[in-house]
């Protein structure tokens, strides 16, 4: 089943962000946009350079009004560990939560359950905790974060402009589309 469309379910999650352990709820996915980033692991080979690479985009997508959060079955006091030991993971200031009770991989459906890690999701939610958007991703397959701010901008785009949508390539500012019945066909 999909999970667009759907709210974030209920959960409670220790943290890591910028040298504190905090306290995350589905509750801190409302009034704002968010991303999830699951990956599989802590002090891997993938993983850092694709939360490295969110980092790089990360002043972005604040500037869009869009926090984010990464997620490993890993505790949040792994995440500090590697914050300290590692140069690439050092860089990070968005929220790293530790899910080493499996509720967060559940609940998003990612959770390889006979390795106990999770593949590597990425979600958009919007300002009311819905999902709008999901990629999962096999786990030698690293993601490119440039695409999330385009996908962020559409999905905004959408929100405010309910009786459009935004066509493959949509790029802001550029031409999108307003169903119809004349529209049929004509693409």
């Amino acid at each position: 089943m999909s999970l667009i469309g759907t709210e974030v379910k209920p959960f409670k999650a220790q943290a890591y962000h910028n040298g504190k352990f905090i306290e995350v709820t589905e509750e801190a996915f409302k009034g704002k946009w968010s991303i999830v980033l699951f990956y599989p692991a802590d002090f891997t080979f993938v993983c850092p350079t694709e939360l490295e690479d969110l980092q790089n985009q990360y002043a972005t997508l604040k500037e869009l009004g869009v926090e984010v959060y990464s997620v490993s079955t890993d505790t949040h006091f792994t995440h500090k560990a590697w914050h300290d030991s590692s140069e690439t993971i050092k860089k990070i200031t968005y929220i790293m939560i530790g899910d080493p009770s499996h509720t967060l991989s559940r609940n998003f459906d990612v959770l390889i359950e006979e390795n106990g890690l999770a593949d590597r999701g990425t979600f958009i939610i919007d300002p009311d905790g819905t999902v709008q958007a999901v990629e999962i991703n096999a786990g030698g397959i690293g993601r490119d974060a440039s695409t999330l701010v385009n996908k962020i901008k559409a999905a905004q785009y959408i929100r405010k402009n309910p009786n459009e949508v935004c066509p493959a390539k949509w790029q802001e500012g550029s031409a999108t589309l307003k169903p119809s019945l004349d529209l049929v066909g004509k693409i």
